[in-house]
């Protein structure tokens, strides 16, 4: 099979990517090795970002340049009155609350995190606020960053392409021929019984495969060390626990970030990361239990915390490397030969990748998809599933009987 472009990475930015190009009436595939989105898309709380978290320090970053206009983007799409129209995506919240700590520091971050935005901080009264933040003390403020459940979102942009999504067997099953470092001639595939083949023919190749895209790189010849990894190790707070999604800010930093949904038993799960999930990276998950519940009961004085269940999950951010190892202020996409290496840096971003990439494939000749049989394309090719969303998978739970208000985890 002829292609235009083959997209490695069923995450939101190889779908999102794919969807683009669809549209435009090119021949595209993706291939998924594990589960849709199973790397960081599904692992994320969620949140689209306007750059507030890059102001707190009362400038106008480059990070916060290149995501401010991100809300809008999506806005269009969650509404329906931009491609892609994402009605399906389930909105957790169309807001998210921003609250500080005592410190002056803290203050002057709310102050510094209204320069320059899109997006900005709108200060609440005491009668517009959730009971879950009456006792903080200073300002609360609503700011208008929506939250999108990311299962939904790629299940949104996955079901609109059939056979164009297959599940391969990347260890056993994928063979890259290559005519030069960066220059992938044929990909070949069989399926996990080794019962058929399928030969494609790409005339461009997009790595969006996240923490994947360093074995591919490696496997067209091309440098690993492009790519960088900062972990993160998040908690997981499921029971009798309010609607919440937030940032508590101290400082130049978030301090706390939470989300919320619902699990399968329905039962109210919270996502916590922020300063948290950075700070977890070197402890246990005993430790960050205990950790996490003290930072919680510190921000949000009036939660009680008895009967919560908790747990951790990690997961790492995949990204192009920069000269300090820190985090990208932008998309980043690398180009050599016919293959394009890419990352969004955060889901925001991904509207903005995919414009990036688009720019860069070559469409003028492309050929027209055809999924019929006769270029080789198996009718019951097996498709990716979607991934479980971490609470779904995360064990075991650690029980807190008997906790109340601003007590540790003592059960853990």
């Amino acid at each position: 099979m002829r292609l235009d472009t083959l997209i490695f990475g069923g995450g939101a930015a190889g779908l999102w990517l794919l969807d683009e190009l669809v549209r435009r009436g090119r021949s595209a595939l993706l291939l998924e090795a594990r589960a849709l989105g199973s790397g960081q898309t599904v692992a994320s709380q969620g949140i689209i970002h306007g750059g507030l978290k890059y102001t707190l320090s009362g400038a106008l970053t480059r990070s916060a340049a290149a995501i401010r206009d991100m809300p809008a983007v999506w806005r269009e799409c969650l509404d329906g009155s931009r491609e892609p129209r994402l009605t399906g995506t389930r909105l957790r919240s169309a807001c998210c609350y921003l609250w500080r700590t005592r410190s002056l520091a803290s203050r002057l971050g709310m102050i510094g995190a209204r320069f320059g935005l899109r997006v900005t901080p709108q200060r609440l009264q005491a009668a517009e606020l959730p009971a879950v933040l009456a006792a903080c003390p200073g300002t609360v403020a609503r700011l208008d960053e929506r939250v999108i459940d990311p299962r939904s979102f790629l299940a949104d942009l996955a079901g609109r392409h059939g056979q164009r999504l297959l599940k391969i067997d990347a260890e056993h099953g994928l063979a890259l021929e290559t005519s030069e470092p960066g220059r992938v001639r044929t990909v070949r595939l069989s399926d996990e019984a080794g019962n058929r083949e399928l030969c494609l023919e790409p005339r461009r190749v997009v790595f969006a495969a996240g923490a994947g895209n360093q074995e591919l790189r490696r496997r067209a010849g091309l440098s690993p060390e492009a790519m960088q990894r900062r972990p993160l190790h998040m908690v997981l707070v499921r029971g009798p626990l309010p609607e919440l999604h937030g940032h508590c800010v101290d400082g130049s930093r978030t301090r706390v970030t939470v989300t919320s949904d619902s699990d399968g038993a329905g039962r109210t799960v919270w996502q916590v990361g922020g300063q948290i999930a950075e700070d977890g990276v070197t402890m246990s998950r005993d430790e960050l239990v205990r950790y996490a519940a003290s930072e919680l009961s510190t921000v949000l004085p009036a939660l009680d915390l008895s009967g919560t269940e908790w747990t951790t999950y990690r997961v790492d951010r995949a990204e192009g490397t920069t000269p300090t190892g820190g985090r990208p202020d932008h998309v980043q996409v690398i180009e050599e030969g016919n293959v394009l290496t890419a990352w969004p840096t955060k889901l925001a971003l991904v509207p903005e990748l995919a414009r990036v990439l688009l720019e860069r494939i070559e469409v003028g000749d492309a050929t027209t998809f055809d999924e019929s049989p006769e270029i080789g394309m198996p009718a019951d090719w097996p498709p990716p599933e979607i991934a479980l969303p971490p609470w779904e998978a995360a064990d075991p739970w650690l029980p807190s009987a008997g906790l109340s208000s601003n007590d540790g985890v003592s059960a853990a």
